[in-house]
């Protein structure tokens, strides 16, 4: 029995793999929920779980960066390339130490979006012809999560050191 023809157009096709968009979608509803879930009363603007963790002192940012990396899974099990994927970690970055300044950081937060912009670039890269994640890819992942945490750790470590010492300057 002959396929039909719309069958043949899709197989193989990255854009119309039902797995691969379960997956896009997933990294989309994760970004909807940690950029833009909350509509402020009032305003055009929305705010999403990101910012929110991120008020938590000393852990908040890097717990929101952790949970943000899932996004960067997504992207190694879509085959994004690494390229892009060292994008998308440095969005993380950027908004996990931007964010553990107090007041201004969850300010940027709410601007920047990062999870919303990492879901885009995986959407928007994860459409070419796909091969199979090998051990590489997900060593490579893995990396560049511990590193973006670290960073982002270290920054809020740094933060709190820094007003500790102000605070003893204070008093």
């Amino acid at each position: 029995m002959q396929k039909p023809l719309e069958a043949e157009v899709l197989d193989g096709d990255p854009q119309h793999d039902p797995d691969r968009e379960s997956v896009r979608r997933s990294a989309e509803a994760l970004a909807r929920i940690l950029d833009t879930a909350i509509p402020i009363p009032g305003t055009s603007v929305r705010i999403g779980l990101d910012p929110l963790i991120g008020l938590l002192p000393g852990i908040g940012d890097a717990l929101a960066s952790l949970i943000g990396s899932a996004i960067l899974v997504m992207a190694s099990q879509l085959q994004v390339p690494k390229v892009v994927m060292v994008r998308m970690s440095l969005n993380l970055l950027l908004n996990g130490m931007i964010g553990a300044l107090p007041v201004v950081g969850d300010l940027f937060s709410i601007w920047f979006r990062s999870n919303a912009r990492n879901a885009h670039l995986l959407r928007r890269h994860s459409s070419a012809t796909y091969r199979p994640s090998s051990g590489a890819d997900w060593v490579f992942v893995f990396v560049v999560i511990i590193a973006t945490l670290a960073l982002t750790l270290g920054t809020i470590l740094g933060v709190l050191w820094l007003v500790a010492r102000l605070w003893e300057l204070v008093n």
